[in-house]
């Protein structure tokens, strides 16, 4: 590569084979990349970060000076932005040792550039220690934008007060700067507590309105927002705060061409298993975030990626007549492990359920699927059948939807391997899916009638 790209350390990972992952911090946008996807094993994390650290920083030995392991033993995300006729990058440094001898092992630091390739720290003169009263090991992750109502710089970052971890006292904090040189402290910016720690904190202005995004681990653990028309507050809950549901994490945005990306990833489970939970890191995944007509936020497919499928296949509309049963249609045979499918979906009085099934072997009925259950105006991830209960432990995989019969829902849905994600009127969930009982796809409902049109399979990724 080219540019600089820093290494958050959370997502160097590897197993006893030596292979190893890394999330790199972009230079130039503020976005996340995978490189490679290895589920995180902590038991043997220990033993070969050094090796895996030290590879990664000769990547960039020819274009680079080390840096030294000090406050910034290792480097966890911080924010890039030009500004003041240089790029700065202000990131959070930790060191694990140093709480064994009395100091924070979180702080934030700063470095600048004039080429993106060659960095500068300032060293001791733009470290924000924990301030008085926070806990000095929780104190990371902040981003910086221009507030130029007040013309100055704003930087929040994620911390928390002071005491027992299981206290919810999580808050995004902030200081201000005129020159990005002299910083001021100025205390809470959202301290809900609602959660232990907010991590990833992201900011940023579309229209009239103001988006505060934060990712917690203490409730559902996943990624939430607030919005407010002013920086000072109130900043107000939407009917729905999230983008994703459990298995979305750690994402922060940029906007691009008018387009505002969320970057997160898709957490893995532990050994690969649908039975078990999910764990720390996982694949790199993107949401196009939009401004709804009453200012809250959607997501949806950036084009690019639903642009990017191959070999198109349309089924004829039809209605699936059930009234006291379930039944399915199979729209799709031999799907392969990478497809898009997109349908538009009526429903009438009275039905129970409907979704759609991926992955499915006709003869076992045996697949995985994505129900929405009306009487309950939500839609969850789960196996099919769910046997031996519980099937696939899906806490968290499910979204809040207002389901209306008679209502017209776009549903599109892209499986790449074992990540699973749809999105449906502006609402997206991701999942993992191991097993692949089969490659069949079909759609269903319950007690009911369903009426489908526009629906089409595409298969395989144009070269």
């Amino acid at each position: 590569k080219r540019r600089l790209r820093l290494c958050r350390n959370y997502t160097i990972s590897s197993r006893e084979h030596g292979l190893a992952i890394a999330c790199h911090l972009d230079m130039e946008i503020n976005s996340i990349y995978i490189i490679r996807e290895i589920p995180e094993n902590r038991d043997h994390l220990e033993n070969h970060l050094a090796g895996i650290w030290q590879q990664l920083l000769i990547l960039y030995i020819t274009k680079i000076k080390a840096w030294q392991f000090r406050e910034d033993q290792f480097i966890f995300a911080g924010s890039v932005f030009e500004a003041e006729g240089q790029y700065h990058i202000f990131y959070t440094g930790y060191n694990r040792d140093y709480p064994a001898l009395g100091k924070p092992s979180q702080v934030l630091m700063h470095a600048y550039s004039d080429d993106l390739v060659t960095w500068h720290k300032t060293q001791d003169a733009l470290t924000f220690t924990p301030q008085e009263g926070y806990d000095p090991d929780d104190w990371r992750d902040p981003w910086v934008i221009r507030d130029e109502e007040n013309d100055q710089y704003l930087l929040i970052l994620g911390a928390r007060l002071q005491g027992p971890k299981t206290r919810q006292t999580g808050r995004t904090v902030k200081f201000t700067s005129k020159d990005l040189k002299n910083w001021k402290f100025e205390g809470d910016f959202w301290a809900p507590d609602l959660y232990t720690m907010h991590e990833m904190p992201d900011l940023f202005k579309i229209g009239d309105w103001w988006y505060h995004i934060v990712t917690e681990y203490s409730d559902r653990s996943k990624m939430v927002y607030r919005m407010s028309k002013s920086l000072e507050g109130p900043w107000i809950a939407p009917k729905d705060d999230a983008f994703d549901g459990r298995s979305y994490y750690a994402g922060r945005t940029f906007e691009l061409n008018g387009q505002r990306i969320l970057f997160g990833w898709v957490a893995t489970k532990d050994q690969d298993d649908d039975d078990n939970n999910f764990i720390w890191a996982g694949t790199f995944m993107a949401h196009e975030v939009y401004q709804r007509e009453d200012g809250t936020l959607g997501v949806r497919i950036p084009e690019t990626v639903w642009n990017a499928f191959d070999k198109e296949e349309k089924t004829e509309d039809f209605v699936i007549d059930t009234p006291t049963k379930s039944t399915e249609k199979v729209v799709a045979k031999d799907t392969g492990d990478i497809f898009k499918f997109e349908a538009d979906v009526e429903f009438t009085e009275g039905t129970r359920t409907f979704g759609v099934r991926f992955y499915e072997d006709e003869d076992k009925a045996e697949s995985y699927q994505f129900v929405f259950n009306v009487t309950e105006d939500r839609y969850v991830f789960e196996k099919k059948p769910n046997w031996p209960w519980p099937a696939n432990q899906n806490i968290g995989l499910e979204r809040p939807l207002e389901l209306v019969p008679g209502k017209k829902y776009n549903i599109k849905m892209i499986v790449d391997d074992t990540i699973a994600t749809i999105y449906v009127d502006g609402v997206a969930l991701n999942a993992r899916a191991y097993k692949r009982p089969g490659e069949s796809l079909s759609l269903f409902a319950s007690e009911g009638s369903l009426k489908v049109t526009n629906c089409k399979v595409t298969t395989g990724l144009k070269k």
